[in-house]
């Protein structure tokens, strides 16, 4: 049923099971990857890959997912997204071999492209279209504590109960909470639109084909490329610029509250700016933050306010990504159009990083691969602006 402003209440649940899935499944694997390499003898690479076949499953199942939605099968795709991540939690604590190990991350990406923020966003603009981005920046700020509450609960309970141990414990959260809430709220979802386009014979698949669609691909890409590479990466990025030990592992570990200050002020002031200025200006922190690292040449100063751009920048971005297809290309294939960048998206999440591993050197460190990441993300930024042109020059469908 739609709405003029969004039921806090379901959103506010529906953001506990973000938090929830990002934390036991995406933030919980760097704390999984020692324990497996010793039990099952592996190397960095042949554990990091399980991670890399989840991002590229998420990927290929985007598109299907989001078509799914746009058809009106919410409820089915997350109720059944949270069970087969808890399935695949619970069989990870089974494995004794590389290829089940590799099979249960495939299947936890099966299930996280059907319950992290791609398909609720699509939920929520569904249900709520006239006030779906306020409902986004609200999802956002439990999802971006995630790192914070579950890095140290994951790491306890590995700690107290051994990993396989832990993971049942997680597999429980997911089976006990995630999956009954999203049975339980994502009930009486809207039918299927027929868009006014594709009254007239317009279906999604010739939004694909728009310049809007394919600007606001390349910003995705793109930018889902830059902000994917750095994580990996930052303890040895900061250390490289001077900093004290202390500071190296409490700037990264600020990141998730600095994204969650990003959001509150979007959430709080950003009825006091044009909305499509606020989309044009957010992404631009990530090259401001990336120039004040390179231009600082290693001093500290420029590691905290690098840091700080892109922690702010990063956690705004987040709703400017999930909402541009709905403001810019259309609204009721929003799922749809989502999805089919769900692969390439993937592809450059999964990329970047060993990109950036292989620009590393020891004379130069990482300052060709933070000018090549600078370089795509002004790309990106300058593509979402000639987006935003043509498509508010031109009559919405």
């Amino acid at each position: 049923m739609e709405t003029s402003r969004h039921d806090r209440r379901l959103v506010g649940w529906l953001s506990l099971a973000q938090l929830i899935t990002w934390g036991s499944v995406f933030y919980t694997f760097s704390l999984l990857l020692e324990p497996v390499e010793r039990e099952l003898g592996l190397t960095r690479a042949q554990s990091s890959l399980a991670f890399s076949l989840a991002l590229l499953a998420e990927g290929v199942l985007a598109y299907p997912v989001g078509r799914w939605i746009d058809q009106g099968h919410e409820r089915a795709v997350m109720t059944g997204g949270s069970l087969l991540v808890a399935t695949g939690l619970l069989l990870h604590s089974f494995i004794h071999g590389v290829a089940a190990y590799y099979a249960v991350w495939i299947a936890l990406g099966a299930g996280l492209a059907g319950t992290l923020y791609s398909p609720v966003f699509a939920v929520v603009t569904r249900r709520f279209p006239h006030d779906f981005r306020r409902a986004i920046i609200t999802l956002t700020f439990l999802g971006g504590l995630a790192s914070t509450v579950f890095i140290p609960l994951s790491a306890w309970l590995i700690a107290s109960l051994g990993w396989r141990h832990a993971l049942w414990v997680l597999a429980a959260i997911q089976l006990l909470v995630c999956a009954p809430l999203h049975a339980v709220l994502l009930r009486g979802a809207p039918p299927a639109k027929v868009a006014a386009g594709e009254a007239a014979g317009k279906s999604h698949t010739a939004y694909l084909r728009t310049a809007p669609f394919l600007l606001i691909g390349v910003f995705v890409i793109g930018m889902m490329g830059v902000t994917a590479a750095l994580p990996p990466h930052m303890i040895s990025l900061l250390r490289g610029t001077g900093l004290a030990e202390a500071w190296v592992i409490a700037i990264p570990a600020s990141i998730g509250i600095i994204q969650v200050a990003g959001r509150l002020l979007l959430f709080f002031f950003e009825h006091h700016f044009d909305l499509h200025l606020a989309n044009r200006l957010i992404p631009t922190l990530i090259p401001l933050g990336l120039g004040a690292l390179i231009a600082g040449a290693g001093h500290p100063w420029a590691a905290v306010l690098f840091v700080v751009l892109y922690g702010l920048g990063n956690g705004m971005m987040t709703i400017v990504k999930g909402t541009a297809i709905a403001q810019y290309v259309n609204r009721d294939h929003v799922a749809s159009l989502n999805g089919a960048l769900g692969l390439p998206t993937a592809l450059a999440r999964a990329a970047a990083p060993l990109l950036l591993g292989v620009l590393w050197s020891a004379e130069s460190g990482y300052g060709i691969g933070l000018w090549v990441l600078l370089m795509a993300s002004v790309v990106s930024v300058l593509a979402l602006y000639l987006a935003q042109r043509k498509a508010l020059a031109a009559p919405r469908a």
